[in-house]
């Protein structure tokens, strides 16, 4: 309905169980029922912010974010509040003060650009912008949800990288020739000698090492056939050691301490895990690069460009694979779950298939006599009359 204030008439209606008040800024009434059809229509087809989502769009994006975040506790798991507030970061750093009713399709567009050009995946692009998605639906911002930008192809077949023995051996030289690169360093050794992910090391404890037994439980996964139970070769337990020296030296190798504690304002605090080493892990292998191109290496040099983390992992499997491991132990040490995980990430190299398919059982082809000639047209299994010269005779 509407009703007239102060001479000027106001809308007042409920569309699917949300109340909408609003002035229609006139003073006549002909004209403001005119205007109420046209509101409760704008409204149907989601044109119209709800009051609960318009005080959320007016907030920056950096308190929407927030607000989200807080909105979220308790009604997912856990696993996707900490994913949902990674996403976040590059898009609060991105969008800043900028209100969030004030993004425009335009707007996600421009930072789809601005991810791409800092070489980030088109799968991580569309899960950051899959959570701006979700705050603009929160915010009951249609107009901008029909406009929205399709998200990237994601390729899922697309395998990462895995190195060469020799281009192994010149990344873990590199990487241990700088002090302030230890932990990336020790990180990397233990990733390539156990499969493991990276939050995976990152919340290791040092009550889940059994120096012993040579054993590594893993309690905190990307899934729950992620927990399970590695062995420990000499490289990792060697690596291990020069962190808990590090550890106990600060003060922070008690049993519930995390193995890679975080860093606060130069600080070391063993109960909180350390967020990432990316800026140590890319300024090692940007060096690894440059040397090897110094060297004239080129088939290194470019092997290593853009090697993530996470590929140490691919280079573990696939060297399970190429050293005859079975199945069963691959999937046990590395968390999977299906023969589909295992064929993606077990990508044996070329030289290794090359060299299983010549240990298969000759003698299958009788050898040819001397006087049988070898032309083309003699190995073909077309009778004399469809050779290619009776063809030419036809």
């Amino acid at each position: 309905m509407v009703y007239k204030r102060k001479n000027h008439w106001h809308l007042d209606v409920t569309v699917d169980e949300v109340r909408y008040r609003e002035a229609l800024n006139t003073t006549d009434r002909r004209e403001a029922l005119a205007k109420e059809k046209d509101r409760i229509a704008e409204i149907k087809a989601g044109k119209v912010a709800a009051p609960a989502g318009r005080a959320f769009s007016r907030l920056t994006f950096i308190e929407a974010a927030k607000a989200y975040q807080q909105d979220r506790e308790g009604k997912v798991a856990e696993r996707t509040t900490q994913f949902e507030a990674e996403r976040l970061k590059p898009l609060q750093r991105h969008f800043g003060d900028k209100i969030l009713r004030t993004i425009k399709a335009q707007d996600v567009v421009a930072y789809q650009k601005a991810r791409m050009k800092e070489r980030v995946s088109g799968r991580t692009v569309n899960m950051e912008t899959g959570v701006l998605r979700r705050m603009l639906k929160n915010a009951k911002l249609f107009a901008v949800l029909a406009d929205f930008p399709k998200p990237f192809p994601e390729h899922e077949d697309e395998i990462g990288k895995v190195l060469t023995a020799e281009a192994k051996r010149h990344l873990f030289k590199v990487a241990a020739s700088k002090p302030p690169w230890m932990v990336a360093h020790c990180a990397a050794v233990l990733a390539a000698s156990t499969t493991c992910r990276k939050v995976e090391l990152r919340h290791i404890r040092w009550r889940t090492l059994d120096f012993f037994s040579r054993t590594i439980t893993i309690h905190r996964s990307k899934t729950a056939a992620g927990h399970r139970e590695i062995p420990m070769n000499d490289d990792a337990l060697a690596a291990l050691a020069r962190l808990k020296r590090r550890s106990e030296a600060d003060g922070f190798g008690a049993p519930d301490h995390f193995v890679f504690p975080t860093c606060e304002y130069g600080r070391l605090d063993g109960s909180k895990p350390q967020k990432t080493w990316r800026t140590a892990w890319r300024s090692l292998v940007k060096e690894a690069v440059r040397q090897a191109n110094e060297e004239d290496d080129k088939e290194i040099a470019a092997a290593l460009k853009g090697f993530r983390f996470h590929d140490l992992r691919h280079q573990a499997i696939t060297e399970l694979a190429e050293a005859g491991a079975p199945d069963r132990v691959i999937e046990s040490l590395a968390g999977h779950l299906s023969r589909k995980m295992l064929d993606h990430y077990s990508h044996v190299r070329r030289a290794a298939k090359r060299d299983a398919i010549s240990k298969l059982p000759g003698g299958l082809m009788p050898p040819q006599p001397a006087s049988m000639p070898v032309s083309s047209t003699a190995v073909t299994s077309q009778p004399a009359s469809q050779s290619p010269e009776a063809i030419r005779k036809i």
